[in-house]
């Protein structure tokens, strides 16, 4: 690969490309941001302007995620797969478990997990979204962490990482460089691009920020975006940001209320440390259609006999990405209760686009990311604290004991209070607007 040749620029460097990540990142980007965007791990499954400073290195591809049964095995052997994981048989032993890149249920491959005969995992195989292998982690006979290799698609080694001694390989074609940890890697992805940071935009105080007190001084001042949640201290790397000693990093914006909340209760000063939630891509103004949305792929769904009853006036959508159970069927009996079994990503969206209400109720796991997607679609969530998914998204006042689903069904009934919720409800996830972003 040939290196590029860049301007002095600003550069988002992301510890793990999660859906805070991702959220930071489309933030910025709405807002005008259009530097590099780095991340110092990598699932397989970045977008295409995104750059792991891993796959840097392994070449172009293209192609289609793998499926879950296309995962290589002997003859013989079998997959099976469910909407949220797969494994490998060998007749009645488990060999391997696949593990799926979101969302879960489009069964696309993210990694392999292989067992040795005592059901430890040896080896990890990781695959991207064209279906390539391109990552293979080895662990020790006690299952512990020793080393990640990465290929490009002809399946050349291109970088070796041994988690042991923290040493990195990279073969780049007519060199081989010898890196002693994560942080040099990062340093000399810069070097390779051509990169000369006036800005370091970055949201941990790991790698990120290591990188932000490495490069020489200079710029407008490094920005640290903080997303973890509340803790009762100032994290250490912090303090040299809030006393002014950090070589670069001038400024902290806090990402989550809780977070924020307590650092002014210990005093942080309100100057450098203050809050920034992201800018929520909305999908649709709310339009009070009396429209109840519930996605489940469980038959166990908390009080929702009572609720349905309380309810006349209300419709109630239950979805499922699955065949539904008899007793899920049941609830077809009720004029107001409408029900979608092997819902597909179409059919939910209308879904999410018709309804006024989510009822975070369902017990089991959460399905198509529902409580986020509720709160992009400007839907009120309510839910029980015995069923919470999300509590990001969801206000607290909201949220109840499930033998006190008559106060649920209260604000459920009163359409005159759901602006005023939808309201309350974007403040607490500290929604922003684009100029907020544009002025940092």
């Amino acid at each position: 690969m040939e290196k590029s040749s860049l301007k002095e620029t600003s550069v988002l460097l992301l510890d793990h490309f999660d859906e805070e990540g991702k959220m930071l990142y489309e933030s910025l980007r709405k807002s005008g941001f259009q530097g590099p965007v780095l991340v110092c791990s990598d699932d397989g499954f970045l977008p295409e302007d995104v750059m792991s400073i891993y796959t840097l290195f392994l070449g172009k591809k293209e192609g289609r995620p793998r499926y879950f049964n296309e995962v290589d095995v002997p003859d013989y052997w079998e997959i099976k797969g469910t909407n949220t994981s797969g494994e490998v048989f060998n007749l009645n032993h488990e060999m391997a478990h696949i593990f799926y890149a979101q969302p879960n249920h489009k069964r696309f491959v993210r990694i392999v997990d292989w067992y040795d005969e005592r059901k430890i995992c040896r080896i990890s195989e990781h695959y991207d979204r064209y279906g390539y292998l391109y990552a293979k982690t080895i662990f020790n006979k006690k299952g512990q962490l020793f080393s990640r290799s990465y290929f490009d698609k002809d399946g050349k080694e291109k970088i070796v990482e041994n988690f042991v001694t923290h040493d990195i390989i990279v073969n780049d074609g007519d060199q081989v460089v010898i890196l002693k940890n994560k942080t040099e890697l990062v340093l000399f992805v810069f070097d390779y691009l051509g990169i000369q940071v006036d800005r370091l935009f970055y949201n941990s105080l790991s790698i990120p920020h290591f990188v932000s007190e490495r490069l020489p001084q200079g710029g407008h001042g490094d920005v640290l975006f903080w997303q973890e949640g509340a803790r009762e201290d100032v994290p250490g790397n912090m303090l040299g940001i809030l006393n002014g000693t950090s070589n670069r990093t001038k400024h902290i914006y806090v990402q989550k209320k809780t977070s924020y909340e307590k650092f002014m209760a210990n005093g942080v000063n309100p100057e450098i440390c203050r809050p920034l939630g992201f800018v929520y891509p909305f999908e649709k103004e709310n339009q009070h259609t009396n429209n109840v949305l519930i996605c489940t792929n469980s038959d166990h769904i908390e009080k929702l006999t009572e609720i349905v009853n309380a309810s006349p006036n209300m419709k109630f959508h239950i979805a499922a990405l699955t065949e539904m159970s008899e007793k899920l069927l049941a609830y077809g009996k009720y004029d107001n209760v409408h029900l979608y079994p092997s819902s597909k990503d179409d059919d939910i969206l209308k879904l999410f686009n018709q309804c006024d209400y989510y009822l975070d109720i369902n017990h089991g796991n959460e399905i198509v990311n529902a409580c986020r997607e509720a709160f992009l679609h400007n839907i009120l969530l309510l839910g029980f604290k015995e069923t919470s998914h999300h509590s990001q998204y969801i206000l607290d006042e909201l949220v109840y004991e499930a033998n006190s689903y008559q106060n649920l069904v209260e604000i459920l009934c009163d359409s005159t209070r759901l602006d005023l919720y939808l309201h309350k409800q974007r403040n607490k996830a500290m929604s922003q607007t684009i100029e907020d972003y544009a002025q940092i």
